[in-house]
């Protein structure tokens, strides 16, 4: 049983080339997880976790439905489709010019936004638009920038910049509900343009102006093409067994957990808690997001991250399953809830860590980006099964008793992962001869 949580240090291969670093990793890497927590924070995800308070205003001056504008925000996911083609550019070009442009783009999708008339599939093209600047925010950039500064401390590092989200719904939902009270909903999509535009990005270009961001798998006319690079491309890692199962993990994992919190408050009215008892589920399972990561994070850095990744997987199926038949008051449901949780934003943290480790940072942001767009899927997926189901039965068992299978299949895809060296090669895909090391 001892080997099972064998220090990561010991049993694993050579990571991806990264430079080696020891003590020095935080003090010459905290800026770029700074960077990153911005990026989250002030992301897209920020408009979707503050969207509540938009909607009385765009109920009453548009006339829309909360199902209706439910409808196209899920449509709108489907402008993730175009996350390898942003990730392919980041390996070519280097993450500055993706962020930069994302951050932009990001910001002026907020204030047209806050322009918008009654037209639905203005408003609908405008959220696609904010779904097309999360690649540029997210992991898929700023991964590898971690990913390039930091090796024995890596999953530490990945777990704390993905915190911001978390960290920025906290504190803006007060703010951005006390501009929309006085001022009226417009002036809120103004405040998140402002804070994306005026105050993350002069932030994010400060704290990344050291970073190494030359291209790893560049074109071969450019100057970058002779440079020593450790990993794949992503073709060779899309026929790689390995990429697929990682999917369907992290497919596996948004479907039970997605469609988790989008019926929390229901399902535990269900169980026979009250209304207002009900709403702290949700602040069980945030409370979850955040310690999940953290906790996985810091243990992929000291475990073998394949078998730290396979035990919380089966830790969260478990309370899927004992939720399924009813739990006995709210104390219960608090920990289960937690519990079930726990992987819960696996493809921001995890994710890009598996991927470092097992393809290396060659065609990194291409690669993650291809997962992209099938974990959205999941997301989908999840919660349309979730009301379904639910229909189909007046129970949310059945529901619960899929998600816990589901979370069986991903602890199976993480424990299949096999680590293998990574080949050293030019950027133009020129073998460097006799080392597993970058020149």
């Amino acid at each position: 049983m001892l080997s099972f949580f064998v220090p990561a240090r010991f049993a694993a291969p050579t990571r991806d080339g990264a430079p080696v670093a020891g003590a020095g990793e935080w003090r010459r890497g905290w800026p770029l997880v700074l960077a990153a927590m911005l990026g989250a924070g002030f992301g897209p995800g920020l408009f979707q976790n503050l969207s509540s308070l938009f909607l009385p205003g765009l109920e009453r001056d548009f006339g829309w439905s909360r199902g209706g504008i439910a409808t196209m925000t899920a449509v709108a996911l489907v402008a993730g489709i175009a996350a390898p083609w942003i990730g392919r550019a980041a390996d070519r070009h280097g993450v500055r010019p993706v962020i930069v442009a994302s951050m932009l783009l990001l910001a002026a999708a907020h204030l047209a936004l806050a322009l918008t008339g009654p037209s639905e599939w203005r408003f609908q093209a405008l959220l696609c638009l904010l779904v097309l600047t999360m690649p540029g925010t997210s992991t898929l950039v700023y991964g590898k920038l971690i990913a390039r500064a930091f090796v024995h401390h890596r999953g530490a590092a990945l777990a704390i910049a993905t915190s911001g989200l978390a960290i920025a719904t906290l504190f803006m939902p007060p703010v951005v509900g006390a501009v929309i009270g006085a001022l009226g909903w417009r002036w809120g999509f103004v405040v998140l343009a402002g804070g994306a535009a005026l105050v993350a990005l002069p932030l994010i270009l400060l704290a990344i102006r050291r970073a190494d961001d030359l291209p790893t798998h560049p074109d071969p006319a450019s100057p970058a093409a002779q440079r020593a690079v450790v990993g794949v491309t992503a073709g060779e890692a899309r026929r790689d067994p390995r990429f697929w199962r990682m999917i369907v993990g992290a497919v596996c994992i948004n479907f039970a957990t997605v469609g988790l919190v989008t019926q929390i408050v229901p399902l535990g009215i269900e169980r026979g808690i009250g209304a207002g008892d009900a709403a702290l589920l949700l602040t069980a399972f945030g409370t979850s997001q955040l310690a999940g990561r953290l906790l996985i994070g810091f243990a992929v850095d000291r475990y073998r991250p394949q078998r730290v990744a396979t035990l919380v997987a089966l830790v969260s199926a478990a309370a899927f399953a004992a939720m399924a038949p009813g739990a006995p008051g709210l104390a219960a449901m608090l920990v289960l809830v937690f519990l079930a949780g726990l992987m819960n934003g696996a493809e921001n943290d995890l994710l890009p860590f598996m991927l470092a480790r097992l393809f290396g940072l060659r065609a990194f942001a291409e690669i993650y980006g291809s997962g992209i767009p099938f974990g959205l899927v999941g997301a989908g997926l999840g919660i349309m099964a979730f009301g379904r189901l639910h229909d189909w039965q007046g129970d949310y068992w059945p529901a619960l008793v899929l998600a816990s299978g589901a979370l069986a299949v991903a602890a199976w895809c993480f424990h299949s992962l096999a680590d293998r060296d990574l080949p050293a090669v030019r950027a133009a895909a020129t073998p460097v001869a006799g080392t597993d090391e970058p020149a």
